[in-house]
C-alpha cells in the first residue's frame, strides 16, 4: 500500500505528460528543420530589405503627393513608415505558409506515419506543427523589425511585446492555412503553385501597399476606388491583421484596432479546426 501511493498520482499524470513532450518534440524538430534550412533564411532576410528599400524608398515621392515641389499628404506617414508594418506581414506570410510543406515532407517519407501510431493524439500532433511553423514565422518577422529605425518607426519595448503577440495570432492562422493548403494539394510543386496564388492576391488585397482613406465615407471610398476592389479590401481578414499591426507599430488606424484582434482570433480558431478535421481523415 506505501508504494503504491506515489504511483498512482504518476500513473494519471504519465498521459498528459507524454502528450506535452510530444508536443515539445514536434515544435522543436520543425524549428531545427527551419534553422537548418539556409534558403528560408536568406529569403526571411531579403524581402524585408527588397521592400523597404527599394519599394518603400522608390515610391516614398508618389505616396506623399510631391508635385512641383508641393506635398500632400494622403496619410500623416511616409509611405516607408506606412508600409513597414505590412512588410512585417508579409514576411510572416511566406514563412508560416511554406513552413507547412512539412506535412508533404513528412507524408511522402514516411514520418507522419511513425508519428501518427504514436500514443499521441493527432490533434497535438498538428499543434507541435503549427506551433512550430508559427515560432519560425514570428521569428522572421522580427528580423523586419529590426529594420524599424532606418524606416524611422520609433518603437519601444511595450511596442514590441504588442506586435509579438499580434504577429504570434497571425502566424499562427496562417500556419493552419498552410497545413489546410498541404492536407489537400499532395505534391510539392502543386503546393508551392496554390499557396502562392493564395498569399499574394490575400496580401495585395490587404491595404498593405495603398491606403483606404479613413476620413471618407463608406460611398465616397466607394466612388475613389473600385468598388470591387473595396469590397475584397473589406472581407480580406489580412486587411484587419495589417491594420492592426500599423496601430502597434505607427500608431495609425484605418479601422477599429479591436477588429483585427477578433478577426485574427477567430480565423485561427477555425482555420485550426479545419486543418485538424483534415488531418484526421489523413
Amino acid at each position: 500500500m506505501t508504494s503504491a501511493g506515489p504511483t498512482a498520482p504518476t500513473a494519471r499524470r504519465s498521459p498528459l505528460l507524454i502528450q506535452l513532450g510530444g508536443l515539445y518534440g514536434i515544435w522543436l524538430r520543425e524549428v531545427k528543420r527551419a534553422i537548418r534550412d539556409r534558403g528560408q533564411l536568406i529569403g526571411g532576410i531579403s524581402r524585408p530589405i527588397l521592400w523597404v528599400l527599394i519599394l518603400g524608398i522608390g515610391l516614398n515621392p508618389y505616396f506623399r503627393g510631391e508635385v512641383y515641389g508641393e506635398v500632400t499628404f494622403v496619410v500623416p506617414f511616409t509611405y516607408l513608415q506606412f508600409i513597414f508594418p505590412a512588410v512585417v506581414a508579409l514576411n510572416i506570410m511566406f514563412t508560416s505558409v511554406q513552413s507547412a510543406v512539412s506535412v508533404i515532407w513528412d507524408r511522402e517519407f514516411g514520418f507522419l506515419r511513425e508519428v501518427l501510431v504514436s500514443p499521441m493524439s493527432r490533434g497535438m500532433v498538428l499543434l507541435g506543427k503549427v506551433l512550430g511553423g508559427a515560432t519560425v514565422a514570428v521569428f522572421h518577422g522580427c528580423l523586419v523589425l529590426l529594420l524599424a529605425r532606418f524606416a524611422d518607426v520609433p518603437l519601444t519595448w511595450l511596442d514590441v511585446l504588442k506586435a509579438l503577440g499580434l504577429m504570434a495570432m497571425l502566424a499562427f492562422a496562417l500556419t493552419s492555412l498552410g497545413v489546410v493548403i498541404a492536407n489537400r494539394i499532395r505534391s510539392f510543386e502543386g503546393f508551392g503553385v496554390f499557396s502562392n496564388a493564395v498569399i499574394l492576391p490575400l496580401y495585395f488585397t490587404s491595404s498593405s501597399i495603398f491606403p483606404i482613406d479613413p476620413s471618407l465615407s463608406r460611398a465616397q471610398t466607394r466612388v475613389v476606388y473600385p468598388d470591387w476592389l473595396v469590397t475584397i479590401v473589406e472581407y480580406n481578414p489580412l486587411t484587419y491583421a495589417v491594420d492592426a499591426l500599423r496601430g502597434v507599430l505607427i500608431n495609425y488606424n484605418q479601422f477599429d484596432p479591436r477588429l483585427g484582434i477578433a478577426i485574427m482570433a477567430i480565423f485561427g480558431v477555425v482555420l485550426f479546426a479545419i486543418a485538424l478535421f483534415d488531418f484526421r481523415r489523413a
